[in-house]
């Protein structure tokens, strides 16, 4: 038996990605990018998330992992590991969460290079399987989790590039003890490739920083559900981002960040969009055909500008102990509609360090709307200092 049409729908809901279409978007060209594993999109932590979901080219910390892991050869602390748990879509149901499990650690003497690695889970909570009469077949849990390990390393004293290798697992099914059949998880392999520049200009009397960042994340095989008839896009993505920090006066500073996002994956046919069912049929299953690589190429031929978000963010910290953030996130209309402002605070005493986020939908009716997100990091390495002074 196939998985039931509830469960899917509570997976397209739980990512957010389609959900968002408001009921007065009656342009034919509205088209949202569909993928499997869609959790792999959401931001993990409360930092990036409090920015309007950006991070590409911020100062490196703990979570860097999923932003740009590239940024860890510049860490100032040799090592650090973070928490992060999202309660989502609490407006609707209670029990569907993405926790993220993040760290990193700093190798050899010329403290130009780090490892790093993550691990997220993303539960759908409760879920009752029901056959096509209504019948309940079963209660399952599914989930999706990702782990991931990277390699980092500074090729000048202002550049640096990263790699990751990512292991998937989706679990979206469940067994029947009534009729025997089962549906399996799906797994799926990708890698990123990031680099990270920054640089120290004097503007005035004061010296400021000046970075950018680049993320090509989930580069990848295909998930294949349903006994591989359903296989599914990993959710590629293309991420660039800049950020400028400046001094406000003695232990103030702010920083302002710009990150634009390009998914790199190729637009569902619709059969709106063609004349005959048939010649529907045919350009579906050459997209279900394509392999990750062509559908990389191709993304760029599809509605190119507005397939593009974008996030702006603000940061302003004092003594590196407080910080206070704020940002917006914006996707077209006609590719998703997902558009809200992010704002969030900090706390940093000592070795631990706490983040919070809240998450503002301006669209109508958005799942979105009043999520919240907590981060709680450690510098493993003040630890270490500190006991070492005891």
């Amino acid at each position: 038996m196939k998985l039931t049409k509830s469960i899917l729908a509570i997976a397209l809901m739980a990512t957010a990605l389609t959900a968002l279409a408001q009921d007065d978007i009656k342009n034919t060209e509205f088209n949202p990018v569909t993928t499997g594993v869609t959790s792999l999109s959401i931001t993990p932590d409360a930092r990036g998330a409090s920015m309007g979901d950006l991070g590409a080219a911020t100062e490196a910390d703990v979570n860097s992992q999923f932003w740009n892991p590239s940024k860890y050869a510049f860490a100032y602390s040799r090592a650090g590991v973070s928490l992060s748990y999202t309660p989502w879509l609490r407006k609707i149901v209670n029990d569907i969460y993405l926790a993220n499990l993040a760290g990193y650690y700093k190798i050899g003497s010329s403290d130009n290079q780090a490892i790093s690695a993550s691990l997220r889970y993303f539960s759908l909570g409760e879920v009752m399987a029901t056959d096509g009469e209504g019948a309940t077949l079963a209660t399952i849990n599914p989930f999706e989790m990702a782990v991931d390990v990277g390699y980092s390393r500074k090729l000048s004293e202002k550049f640096a590039m990263g790699v990751v290798l990512r292991y998937i697992y989706s679990d979206l099914g469940y067994s029947s003890m009534n009729t025997g059949e089962q549906t399996s998880g799906a797994s799926a392999f990708s890698a990123d490739l990031s680099g990270f520049y920054t640089t120290y200009p004097v503007i005035g009397r004061n010296e400021c920083q000046w970075s950018l960042g680049f993320n090509l994340s989930n580069i990848g095989s295909k998930v294949s559900y349903n006994k591989g008839n359903d296989p599914a896009y990993l959710p590629a993505n293309l991420k660039i981002g800049t950020a400028f920090t400046f001094p406000l006066a003695d232990y103030n500073n702010l920083t302002i960040a710009l990150d634009a996002n390009k998914m790199l994956v190729p637009a569902k046919p619709r059969l709106a969009d063609y004349e005959d069912a048939l010649a529907y049929d045919d350009a579906l299953q050459e997209w279900k055909d394509k392999s990750s690589i062509s559908g990389i190429f191709d993304s760029f031929k599809d509605n190119f500008a507005k397939r593009i978000t974008y996030s702006v963010g603000a940061e302003y910290a004092y003594n590196q102990q407080f910080f206070l953030r704020g940002g917006y996130y914006y996707e077209s209309k006609f590719a998703g509609n997902r558009q809200y402002f992010g704002l969030g605070a900090g706390f940093s005493l000592n070795v631990i360090k706490i983040d919070a986020s809240y998450m503002i939908a301006t669209a109508q009716n958005s799942p979105l709307d009043q999520t919240l997100r907590f981060t709680l990091s450690f510098d493993l390495d003040g630890i270490k200092n500190l006991f070492g002074r005891n």
